[in-house]
């Protein structure tokens, strides 16, 4: 079975004036999908094909030959996971256990907040800002290009895209106003919630 671009969780003009139908159009309808494209001619006739993605992932993260099946495979993955980061009326603060934790290991929501911006925004060219569980403990990342915490061992719980494809019909040059938007008016609080309960 040949991987599919999967649906939207919501309807492309649900996250507006946030985040438009216009840069949905672009940065879902042709970003996210020539990825799923390319993936699936990168593994046609090969071993790999029928295998789930993370499997896919996995089985090439270390291989230098196999850079550009990694580059596709890690971006469906880390498309398919950001548009579940955000929700229409989503942003704010966490609440219950996630808030505790997020107290816990930065200090604050508000410290959490400045360290994932400072974060986000510091992404020397294209990349990702992440929230993850390592090895138990809350901590704030980035990864250049493709690059995911999957690869790295570490559990992804919040990502944000910070691609200029990402926000530049909306925002043009001015990432931090993108990600204070994505904080204060777009987060799945509850989507991260999840992914820390199955963490364990």
């Amino acid at each position: 079975m040949a991987f599919e671009l999967p649906s939207l969780p919501y309807p492309d003009t649900a996250l507006e004036p946030y985040y438009s139908a216009r840069t949905f159009s672009f940065h879902y309808g042709k970003h996210h999908k020539a990825y799923v494209d390319n993936l699936n001619k990168l593994i046609a006739g090969t071993d790999l094909e029928g295998k789930s993605l993370e499997a896919i992932i996995m089985a090439v993260a270390k291989d230098p030959t196999k850079t550009g099946l990694f580059n596709n495979a890690a971006q469906v993955w880390n498309h398919t996971f950001f548009w579940s980061c955000m929700t229409p009326g989503g942003g704010g603060r966490p609440t219950g256990k996630l808030a505790s934790l997020i107290d816990q290991a930065f200090g604050s929501y508000e410290k959490f907040a400045e360290q994932f911006k400072a974060t986000a925004v510091g992404r020397f060219g294209s990349g990702w800002g992440w929230l993850v569980l390592d090895k138990g403990v809350l901590k704030v990342v980035s990864t250049p290009n493709a690059e995911m915490p999957v690869a790295q061992g570490q559990v992804p719980l919040l990502t944000i895209d910070v691609w200029e494809h990402a926000y530049y019909l909306d925002y043009q040059n001015r990432r931090p106003d993108f990600v204070q938007a994505f904080l204060d008016n777009l987060v799945n609080w509850k989507f991260v919630a999840d992914n820390l309960a199955k963490a364990g």
